[in-house]
């Protein structure tokens, strides 16, 4: 049935109302497609009983990965309405405002996430604030019981979803996605992971977000193949969820795979049904121990919820590489709006040019980017003189394969020369023991920036500052402006819901905090920065008239 893409999600939705096969597995239970179609029909029934018509039909969903997730998103193609995903890490005022924000005219959580929004003013009365743990919930979607499938017409242009970007650098947008846009996407998809009703796919990214339902849910509807659910991704428990569930394909995005590849090694770990897995931001040697460690074949790629620019890995590419994408996807410098120059690279593999080399990815040719809700100055930051800007730094070789080098927040300028992040970044995860590293740039107390890094290890391994600072001696391909001035170890890196690191957050924590900072000395060592060194740097910035800077 897929070889003719569907125009829209309610078609995905509606043509699997007569088929027996497994859809969800998720709370310990099995349903059929059937019985989860009629489970989203009784849900879009007692929508259209609550919904006001004289407002955007917004649903706001603030759950786990959980059935009712799902049905809510069946409810919403079937009837047109728009699911948006709201982020439980956001809190108060933040939380009131992204509701809000959106018009949601109902609000369904559950009983973990619902004392979130006492004393908060969403815009959404306590009637219409849904929580599917209580008695009173079950009883109103029993009253809709066997509802009719809803037949009403829905349009490919018909908004369906508002999803929140990270904001790891920023405050967070809504991206408007399209029942036809999704519809696409999820037929492209089945292409890329050759997806059939007979695969399992595994989702423990959280549904809120783009990536579950572009690269998880929506294609496995279209394919027919099950989904089963975990409420939250356990690194720990991700092979045994695999093994439980039969998965043969599984998404990810962020840096799970390096909490995987992080657990100690098991001899059977080969032993698991796992066949593919497709998803974005995971470092080289992540992929490469996953997929031997567990036999799967695993797709990596580049692209936004904005879906505006894709890159893609191809073979025999070079270490590092995003890999290459579409003529159209160009770096160009956002000043002038020319195409950057090609990256030049001394004969250890430092990148020699990198202020004129880096720039920001950019796709000149028709974006499926449809827009911010209610942000016309975020869309035109992103819809510039006819193309789409990612936000997104990167530079090119001369065979034109692409490298990410962070986002536009992550550039750092120490002594008068500017850098990106993501090279660094890049190196420092080849240290031994390093989990997850994060690069960013903090005040100089004469001008400009120091790098800082944050470094989460492997459980039991301690931080060795001498084996570290003769490990940066070695890489030739770090600059010598690059080189971290600070090195703060962490028990946890502060992520998003996505698994993406929250550089704002050690931004503004800087060297102060509970974690252990060790300083770099003239010399190249690395030595504990302590109350002395913290008073010693706080006055320098004063001698030098910057005090302002650390006092934001």
């Amino acid at each position: 049935m897929t070889d003719t893409p569907l125009m829209t999600m309610a078609d995905i939705v509606r043509a699997r109302a007569h088929d027996d096969a497994p859809a969800l597995k998720a709370d310990g239970r099995t349903w059929t497609y059937r019985e989860w179609v009629q489970c989203c029909a009784d849900r879009a029934a007692l929508w259209d009983a609550m919904r006001d018509p004289a407002r955007p039909p917004h649903i706001g969903v603030l759950l786990d990965n959980v059935a009712e997730f799902t049905m809510w998103l069946g409810a919403a193609a079937l009837t047109g309405a728009t699911v948006v995903g709201i982020n439980p890490t956001r809190r108060g005022e933040q939380l009131a405002h992204d509701v809000r924000h959106t018009e949601c005219q109902l609000l369904v959580t559950e009983s973990s996430w619902l004392d979130l929004f006492d004393d908060l003013d969403s815009g959404v009365p306590a009637s219409h604030l849904l929580d599917t743990d209580h008695p009173s919930y079950a009883a109103a979607v029993s009253r809709h019981a066997g509802a009719a499938v809803p037949t009403v017409s829905v349009q490919p242009s018909t908004q369906f979803l508002l999803l929140f970007t990270s904001g790891t650098s920023g405050t967070p947008k809504a991206v408007i996605c399209s029942q036809g846009r999704l519809a696409g996407v999820s037929h492209a998809m089945i292409g890329v992971v050759t997806l059939t009703a007979a695969d399992v796919t595994y989702i423990s990214m959280p549904l809120f977000h783009s990536n579950a339902l572009f690269t998880g849910w929506a294609p496995s509807v279209l394919a027919g193949a099950c989904v089963a659910l975990r409420r939250k991704f356990s690194a720990s428990e991700f092979i045994n969820d695999v093994r439980r569930y039969n998965a043969t394909y599984f998404n990810y995005v962020g840096k799970p795979l390096a909490y995987v590849v992080a657990t100690p090694p098991r001899p059977d770990d080969l032993d698991n049904p796992l066949v593919r897995g497709f998803g974005n931001e995971a470092n080289d040697a992540d992929l490469v121990a996953f997929a031997e460690r567990f036999g799967c074949r695993l797709i990596d790629g580049y692209g936004q919820s904005e879906t505006g620019a894709s890159i893609v890995r191809v073979p025999n590419m070079p270490p590092g590489s995003l890999g290459m994408a579409a003529p159209s996807v160009v770096v160009l410098d956002p000043d002038t709006g020319l195409e950057c120059p090609r990256a030049r690279f001394d004969e250890g593999g430092r990148l020699l040019n990198a202020e004129e080399a880096i720039g920001e990815i950019v796709n000149t040719a028709q974006s499926t980017f449809e827009g911010y809700w209610n942000n016309p100055e975020a869309e035109a930051e992103r819809l510039r003189n006819g193309a789409y800007w990612t936000g997104d730094l990167a530079y090119r070789d001369d065979a034109g394969f692409f490298y990410f080098a962070g986002r536009t927040a992550d550039w750092i300028r120490v002594d008068g020369e500017n850098f990106a992040a993501a090279p660094v970044e890049r190196v420092l995860a080849r240290f031994p023991g390093v989990v997850l590293g994060a690069v960013y740039g903090v005040p100089d107390p004469v001008a400009g920036d120091r790098a800082m890094a944050a470094l989460q290890l492997n459980d039991g391994v301690e931080f060795d500052p001498a084996a570290f600072a003769e490990f940066l001696a070695q890489q030739s391909e770090l600059g010598p402006k690059w080189v971290p001035t600070f090195v703060r170890v962490v028990a946890q890196l502060p992520l998003t819901q996505t698994n993406k690191v929250l550089k704002r957050e050690l931004v503004t924590q800087r060297w102060d905090g509970d974690d252990p900072v060790w300083m770099r000395a003239a010399d190249g060592s690395y030595r504990r920065f302590d109350d002395d060194d913290r008073a010693s740097l706080i006055a320098a910035f004063a001698a030098h008239g910057r005090q302002a800077v650390i006092e934001r």
